[in-house]
C-alpha cells in the first residue's frame, strides 16, 4: 500500500506535476484552472485572486493574466504538448455580496482565464464557475477528474 501524494494549493500558486498527486484549493471569488494531459498524464493547477497585472511591482500568479500564462508554460517544461492539454475552470463566486460590476472581481476572473485558455487553443470540457458559493476542488493529477464541493456563503 502507498501513501498518497497531496499538495494544497495556496492563493498565488502554480503545481504542475507528472507524479500521482492529489491537488486541493479553496475559492472563493478567486479562479483555479485544472489542466491535464490525458497523453503524458501531466496535471497542473492555479489559483488566482485578481484578474489582471497592472504592470506595477512583481508579476506574480496571483493575477489570473500571468498565473494562467506560467501554468501553461510549467506543463510544456514538464513534458506536454500544447495540443495534448484540456482545461477544467472553477470558481469566480459572487460571495462578497456586492452589487456593483466593477467590484465583481470573480466574474473578471472567469473571464480571464476564459480569455486566455481560448487564446492558447485548449479547450475548456469542464466548468463551474460564477453564483453564490465558494468550492473546495480536489484534481487526480493521474486521471484528470476534478470534484468539487460547493460550500456555504
Amino acid at each position: 500500500m502507498t501513501e498518497e501524494n497531496t499538495f494544497f494549493l495556496l492563493p498565488s500558486q502554480i503545481f504542475v506535476t507528472s507524479e500521482n498527486y492529489k491537488i486541493t484549493t479553496i475559492l472563493g471569488s478567486c479562479v483555479a484552472i485544472c489542466l491535464w494531459d490525458g497523453v503524458k498524464k501531466i496535471g497542473g493547477m492555479n489559483h488566482f485572486l485578481l484578474p489582471y497585472w497592472n504592470g506595477n511591482g512583481l508579476a506574480s500568479p496571483k493575477y489570473g493574466s500571468i498565473a494562467v500564462e506560467k501554468l501553461i508554460a510549467r506543463m510544456i517544461k514538464e513534458g506536454s504538448n500544447i495540443k495534448n492539454i484540456k482545461a477544467k475552470v472553477f470558481g469566480g463566486g459572487y460571495i462578497l455580496g456586492l452589487d456593483s460590476s466593477i467590484f465583481n472581481i470573480g466574474k473578471r476572473n472567469i473571464a480571464i482565464a476564459e480569455r486566455l485558455l481560448t487564446q492558447y487553443n485548449i479547450e475548456i470540457i469542464a466548468k463551474s464557475v460564477g453564483g453564490k458559493n465558494g468550492r473546495k476542488i480536489y484534481f487526480d493529477t493521474e486521471t484528470g477528474i476534478v470534484r468539487q464541493k460547493l460550500l456555504q456563503s
